[in-house]
């Protein structure tokens, strides 16, 4: 698969990405010198561009792939993502498996194989204001030696970080002081996927079994959510809003494929499922505006799907040439940034639905108008110049 110019091959397997916050870019970039103030110009043209954060690579063996983080940056208005990474971090000989972004811009959380590791955001010369990444002093010292963390999130606000592990253990801790405030043992056989509510008051955690639900301030789960059948959970994620209508979708598989399902977060019930694949989802994301669902295929598809009725609104076939390992939208919802083992990386923005064609009413009514003049110029009660003009 050829380069394009949203698709782009870093030349390791990627298995977490996401978009740098603003905030980040923001709080970074030094403050212009006196002579550029008033040149307007000049403010937009050093004004930080958009950035995603990748990592992933080889693993422990020989394969002569490195293991790293990578940064590369992506322009909306040409739609291009850069060819070559802006930045890029090794790690040695430890994976970066999965990874959370601060949402308040202080750096980013990777999960390696025995441990977590904070990295921080670092720009590389205040000439091109390129921004990268450098191993931070901080040392997450309960994440030290707690095995492989198959999932990492933080709530909005970043004030909570929660983590689940291989080991089927769950844990979440108060941001940035790492007061652990929840410790479930056995959540479940390996935890898979974790999202928190708007407010942050809750969390679910899927994984074996069914999903379930933990009131974060009681340390305690509140409600289990049951499979149906030859179900398989998938992934998690709550609607981005906080009101009435909050519900919580989770993606499930049985052999005649892939579904998303939405639950009620008030009564925990299951509101409806719907089947919108054939194959396996192995990465989902909601965008933070609400409207879109992403799901991502082992055959290397990507669907992007109206939460309002489960409409597939979007295709992308083999955007990628292996499985998708994950998906996230940008913060303005403005387009979705998907990764593969396949080393690829793409940035789809997301269009608008144009209805093309009149409208459904407008063709009722020409076809009532039409009827009417028929029926009255058989009846002759039509005017007599347009009568006589329709004859």
């Amino acid at each position: 698969m050829a380069d394009s110019a949203n698709s782009k091959n870093y030349s390791i397997p990627i298995y977490g990405a996401g978009w740098v916050p603003p905030s980040a870019l923001r709080s970074a970039v030094e403050p212009p010198a006196d002579d550029e103030k008033d040149d307007g110009d000049k403010s937009s043209s050093s004004a930080p561009g958009n950035y995603v954060v990748l990592a992933g690579g080889g693993g422990e063996g020989n394969s002569g792939i490195r293991n790293a983080l990578i940064v590369a940056q992506f322009d909306f208005d040409s739609n291009v993502l850069s060819d070559e990474p802006v930045a890029r971090l090794g790690t040695g000989g430890d994976l970066p498996y999965r990874m959370a972004v601060h949402p308040g811009g202080e750096g980013l959380i990777c999960s390696l194989p025995k441990s977590c590791r904070w990295f921080d955001w670092d720009f590389q010369s205040a000439e091109n204001r390129s921004l990268g990444l450098r191993s931070s002093e901080r040392v997450l010292e309960p994440l030290e030696d707690v095995g492989q963390q198959l999932a990492l999130t933080f709530n909005n606000d970043g004030s909570l970080l929660a983590v689940g592990g291989e080991d089927g253990k769950l844990r979440v801790y108060k941001w940035p002081s790492m007061e652990n405030i929840l410790d479930q043992a056995n959540a479940h056989a390996s935890v898979k996927d974790l999202d928190f509510s708007p407010d942050g008051k809750l969390l679910a955690s899927v994984g074996s079994g069914p999903c379930r639900i933990w009131d974060v301030s009681k340390s305690t789960s509140v409600a289990s959510l049951m499979k149906e059948n030859d179900e398989i959970f998938g992934y998690c994620r709550f609607s981005p809003t906080n009101n009435e209508n909050q519900v919580l979708y989770i993606t499930t598989m049985r052999d005649q494929g892939g579904s998303i399902s939405k639950w009620s977060t008030t009564t925990w019930k299951r509101i409806k499922s719907k089947r919108v694949v054939r194959d396996p989802i192995c990465a989902f994301n909601v965008s933070p505006n609400g409207k879109l669902l992403a799901i991502g295929t082992i055959e290397g598809d990507v669907l992007i799907v109206s939460s309002n009725n489960f409409q597939v609104q979007n295709v992308v076939k083999k955007a990628h040439l292996g499985l998708v390992t994950t998906l996230k939208f940008s913060e303005d919802s403005r387009a979705l940034l998907s990764a593969s083992m396949d080393s690829r990386v793409r940035v789809t923005v997301i269009k608008e639905e144009k209805k093309s064609g009149l409208s459904l009413w407008i063709v009722i009514l020409v076809l009532l108008i039409a009827m009417a003049v028929f029926y009255a110029a058989s009846n002759g009660i039509l005017p007599l110049e347009l009568n006589s003009i329709l004859k």
